[in-house]
């Protein structure tokens, strides 16, 4: 039986890059985790990459990737230096990532998604949005980023306003955009987080 994965947003932009014709191979910015959205493509016939750099997290994709016996190709990187060759992806994405570095780190990490993306390339990236339950609270260390308590761990969110994020694609075709807000339970209480989709092409 094939696995259903929560992240839903992901299968919008599988749907566009079938659209779009782009190229079958995949890279996941920040693809580690129990249940890595990667495999998603992998079930699809892409040739699928991902970097992750908790190594925590990376072990918990490879033991899901084992168990499945599927290969996936998630190796320990940093996307604000991605350890691949220019031009290499027909699509990348970042999927509930980005967001935990500081905006300057951000936009690093941005660029090197350009530089590994094809010309005619789609890339997926959320941020955190001003509307989620979170922004405003812990301890403040930039404009719009906080340092916040998550599963146990002290982390960093960076918050965007609802255009903040557009100028990181200025150089880019907007294909899909998205301002998402959800309530859900969370542990017994109602919870709103806020998201920001974006898909974007490479011209």
């Amino acid at each position: 039986m094939k696995t259903i994965f929560r992240q839903t947003q992901l299968y919008k932009f599988l749907q566009y890059c079938e659209e779009y014709g782009t190229e079958k191979v995949v890279l996941d910015c920040g693809a580690g985790g129990d249940c890595p959205p990667l495999a998603i493509f992998g079930e699809h016939g892409y040739k699928t990459f991902g970097i992750e750099i908790d190594e925590r997290q990376l072990d918990k994709a490879n033991r899901f990737a084992k168990e499945k016996g599927i290969v996936l190709d998630i190796r320990k990187g940093d996307m604000r230096n991605i350890p691949f060759e220019d031009e290499l992806f027909g699509c990348v994405f970042s999927y509930g990532a980005i967001f935990h570095i500081k905006k300057e780190d951000m936009h690093r990490a941005i660029k090197e998604i350009k530089r590994v993306l094809k010309p005619g390339g789609l890339c997926f990236v959320n941020f955190l949005s001003i509307n989620d339950f979170r922004y405003n609270t812990g301890k403040k260390i930039g404009e719009g980023e906080y340092l916040q308590e998550e599963e146990g761990e002290t982390v960093i969110h960076s918050y965007y306003q609802l255009d903040e994020g557009d100028r990181h694609f200025e150089d880019m075709e907007f294909v899909y955009k998205e301002n998402r807000v959800l309530e859900r339970l969370y542990k017994g209480h109602k919870i709103r987080q806020g998201y920001i989709d974006y898909i974007v092409r490479k011209k």
